[in-house]
């Protein structure tokens, strides 16, 4: 079985400092390099345990070296081994021309690329490691078209070339792998952006560093885990549903009844005390069908909405509120409530027009074309730097940030960042978003801090949707909320 990651995630240049670091209290870097070697030749013939064949595509710096330097352990393991060398092998210097001569040495055949060459076996990219911040250029980009190409298996170390270190953006192309192995640091950008559908299995590997010089390096985000998670307290015997409090859900205008119910019923499963449901007359009927629990109000004015506002502790305002005047009146009454509220779909869409403010201690839950017209940017530039994107969120309306997505980010006004690395692309379905909601409401509910309770929620909301998405296609948002239930309690047990 394979170590837990880390939760610590690092940027790239935090990377190069933390191993500069190392290398001047005492580890040689040739050192640091033969054992990032050992760890992908590890790592790869555990994925490929009947393979023979490795082609390596080098550049020039010292991810070139690594590769260099598996190209040697993989000749003197018997494969047949070729270095497609992109890179001009006279520009090396350092460790990596120290590593060169360790595969002229063990006989590996060296030869220079050329885009008219068929690559065979398993392929190793140590092309480009994660210094790179601009566009691939020529020869790289021809390369790593060849290389996607090829249909063959990729390793890629360190992270795919063309991906940044720090976005998980693209950079013009990128290498497409089954495996990474990366080390010292996880870098940010391995989790998020393009990198998700680029890096294949990733395995770890600190190279022996010393803990001491790595707990120096500045963290830019936590990776949620089992073991660094929020957890609810346990609920005392005498426990009744005032202790829990009341989350309202508002929302569910015409033709938009399932949205504001999906949010109430999870909220509900996810251990409100009470959740109460303000929504449209006409949904009241199939939400007392659906969930008899939920108390079911039918809302036409503002007025109306203030009365349930005062028992609440929580607001979850926006699903299927719509942007008619009848959701732009609710959400005007609801902003004005000096409540902890979640804000999701509709309601991002009137706060991206500024015609409504946040209240104190309130999350947003912007997938990333929300999360563009909030900042009045395209979606292609909040997808360029996801983690940028979700700080300046936080700084602009002074609140949590959920920017929604593959590697979903989490982040705070005080500057902290989270990252969730669980999902499954039968995910990607209508209603989602709503149960998310309702999940963060109930947390809040239940005496979370913001921060924390959106931390839980997406951890549990994607935790979830991989278990039951294990069936694969056709996947119903409210299949997710019992499995949400369920890993709540192992997480956060009722009892002790």
């Amino acid at each position: 079985m394979l170590p837990t990651k880390p939760d610590a995630l690092y940027c790239a240049a935090h990377v190069r400092d933390l191993d500069a670091r190392l290398i001047a209290a005492g580890t040689p870097g040739i050192e640091l390099m033969q054992r990032a070697a050992h760890a992908t030749w590890r790592a790869l013939r555990r994925h490929w345990s009947e393979a023979r064949e490795l082609t390596v595509l080098a550049g020039r710096g010292n991810n070139a070296g690594d590769g260099y330097l598996v190209a040697a352990l993989a000749r003197r393991a018997g494969w047949q081994v070729v270095v497609r060398a992109v890179g001009d092998p006279a520009q090396l210097s350092g460790d990596a021309l120290q590593a060169h001569a360790e595969a002229v040495k063990a006989g590996v055949s060296i030869v220079r690329w050329s885009a008219e060459q068929v690559l065979s076996g398993i392929v190793l990219d140590a092309l480009l490691g994660t210094g790179l911040s601009g566009e691939v250029r020529e020869p790289y980009r021809s390369a790593i078209n060849t290389i996607n190409a090829s249909g063959l298996p990729v390793v890629a170390v360190d992270i795919p070339s063309g991906v940044c270190a720090d976005t998980g953006k693209t950079l013009g192309v990128a290498v497409l792998a089954q495996l990474t192995v990366t080390f010292i640091g996880l870098k940010l950008g391995l989790f998020t952006g393009d990198a998700v559908d680029r890096v294949g299995e990733l395995v770890f590997d600190d190279l022996q560093a010393d803990p001491l010089i790595v707990a120096q390096t500045p963290v830019s985000a936590k990776r949620l885990d089992t073991f660094n998670l929020p957890r609810l307290a346990a609920r005392p015997a005498s426990a009744n549903k005032g202790l829990f409090g009341r989350v309202l859900v508002i929302g569910g205008d015409h033709g938009f009844g399932g949205a504001a119910l999906l949010s109430a019923e999870s909220a509900l499963r996810s251990g409100a005390g009470m959740v109460t449901l303000a929504t449209r007359r006409e949904h009241v009927s199939a939400a007392l069908t659906r969930v008899p629990e939920v108390m079911s109000a039918g809302i036409s004015s503002a007025n109306q909405l203030r009365a349930l506002i005062e028992p609440a502790a929580v607001l979850v305002v926006g699903p299927g509120l719509g942007q008619a005047s009848w959701g732009r009146s609710l959400l005007s009454a609801a902003a004005n409530a000096q409540r902890p509220q979640v804000w999701d779909a509709d309601a991002l869409n009137v706060l991206a027009v500024g015609v409504v403010t946040l209240p104190p201690d309130s999350v947003i839950t912007p997938h990333p074309g929300e999360a563009a017209r909030l900042l009045g940017v395209s979606t292609q530039a909040i997808q360029a730097d996801r983690p940028a994107a979700a700080q300046a969120l936080a700084q602009k309306y002074k609140t949590v940030v959920i920017l929604k997505g593959a590697g979903s980010l989490i982040a705070s006004v005080d500057g902290r960042l989270a990252l969730c690395d669980h999902g499954h692309p039968a995910m990607a379905t209508a209603g989602l978003g709503d149960v998310l909601a309702g999940l963060v409401g109930a947390l809040m509910a239940q005496k979370l801090l913001a921060f924390e309770a959106a931390c839980l929620a997406v951890w549990l909301h994607a935790s979830a949707g991989e278990r039951a998405g294990k069936s694969g296609r056709g996947l119903a948002a409210s299949e997710v909320i019992p499995a949400i239930r369920q890993l709540l309690e192992e997480q956060s047990p009722c009892l002790n």
